[in-house]
């Protein structure tokens, strides 16, 4: 399951449990939205809740990615687990956003709004 929420030039989004290909397909939706009208956006993915995904999902994450390469200016992934910060620093291949990894929500927010912090 997944929440989303539509900000000005962002789309958060928060996953609880198993992120499976209908969520990710709600995620295209708003994100496709968003980029139709207002050009490139930033991305926070909350995935501190999230206990696994499907592998369908994971496939059509990288379709996705690769057909949307210019869409995104920033993401910022939220997790504390060491396999979701590896894979989202491998997802930087298909995209040409800059992608950083916080465990920190306030952080990623700062850093979404073009403040930067040091990087520890």
């Amino acid at each position: 399951m997944i929440t989303t929420e539509n900000k000005e030039n962002r789309v958060n989004i928060t996953v609880f449990s198993e992120f499976t290909l209908a969520d990710f397909k709600e995620f295209e939706e708003a994100v496709n939205y968003k980029v139709r009208f207002e050009g490139p956006v930033n991305l926070l993915f909350d995935l501190r809740e999230m206990s696994g995904f499907t592998v369908d999902m994971a496939l059509e994450e990288i379709r996705f990615a690769r057909a949307h390469s210019s869409d995104f200016a920033r993401i910022a992934i939220l997790t504390d687990d060491q396999w979701i910060t590896w894979s989202a620093w491998l997802s930087q291949i298909f995209v040409d956003a800059k992608v950083r990894v916080f465990e920190d929500a306030d952080d990623a927010e700062a850093w979404l709004s073009g403040i930067e912090s040091p990087v520890v």
